[in-house]
């Protein structure tokens, strides 16, 4: 009995999930269909680009040092296993720099912008559509994919690679603090192991990334929130279901980029 409730519950949530992929594809398609609409809003635009890149600063300077903070330390911690403390410790740079740019700036800010703005977006516009704002939007032959979904899209699409750069240089300096006040590790040191291994294609990657898990993000929110019902308490799922799917697209996404990329 409980085998034959859990083959039903997982058939369930499977589709549920080809359901919301529908949806988000149906929802691109939209956007994408606006084309140059945007020109006329955008004024919604940047303030988009203001409420989820600006205001996400500071949340994500906090997680980028200590990112960089931690990886610092992690990685002399593996080094000095396999090798002579001064060899560790001239590479330290070189290996913190490249798993910041490929892997944990891009993840960790997807991550941070998923729970912030992914929820918030669909909490914003579930409101919306359980008060019928878009009922009336659409009454007034206003096209919410166009006027709502669009705008929040291209701020998501936009700042998400802006905030990646800020939290790679973020991420950097934690891990130089790290490596200089508690490993003793020299300036010329950690920032020549850093230029010396630079390779663009890294940060060319991460880029790539923030780009998917931004546009993903906001798609997300936007689709989830618009499809919204039940007052309150579907509001609050909703919300729920935004950063829970937001996260795994980024994860996922973050393995299939992996692939294509590397």
């Amino acid at each position: 009995m409980n085998r034959f409730w859990l083959l039903r519950r997982t058939g369930a949530q499977c589709l549920d999930i080809l359901r919301e992929t529908g949806r988000w594809s149906l929802l691109l398609a939209g956007i994408l269909g606006s084309g140059l609409s945007l020109l006329k809003h955008r004024r919604l635009v940047l303030e988009q680009m203001l409420k989820i890149g600006v205001n996400s600063i500071p949340l994500v300077s906090v997680v980028s040092i200590f990112t960089g903070a931690v990886s610092a330390w992690q990685a002399a911690y593996q080094f000095e296993g396999i090798m002579s403390r001064n060899m560790a410790m001239n590479f330290l740079g070189a290996a913190v720099s490249a798993a910041i740019f490929i892997e944990l700036a891009p993840v960790l800010t997807g991550l941070v912008i998923a729970g912030r703005v992914g929820a918030s977006l669909a909490a914003e516009l579930g409101s919306m559509k359980v008060t019928e704002q878009i009922d009336a939007l659409e009454t007034l032959a206003i096209d919410p994919v166009r006027y709502l979904a669009a705008p929040r899209f291209t701020a998501g699409l936009t700042m998400m690679p802006v905030l990646v750069v800020y939290a790679d240089l973020v991420a950097h300096f934690g891990a130089f603090v790290v490596a200089h006040f508690l490993l003793g590790v020299s300036a010329a040191t950690f920032f020549d192991g850093v230029r010396n291994h630079f390779i663009v294609h890294n940060v060319f990657s991460g880029l790539v990334k923030a780009l998917v898990f931004g546009g993903g993000t906001a798609l997300i929110g936007c689709s989830i929130g618009l499809h919204t019902s039940g007052g309150a308490e579907g509001v609050g799922s909703s919300t729920i279901k935004a950063f829970v799917y937001s996260s795994g697209f980024i994860l996922v996404f973050d393995y299939i980029l992996a692939m294509l990329l590397f």
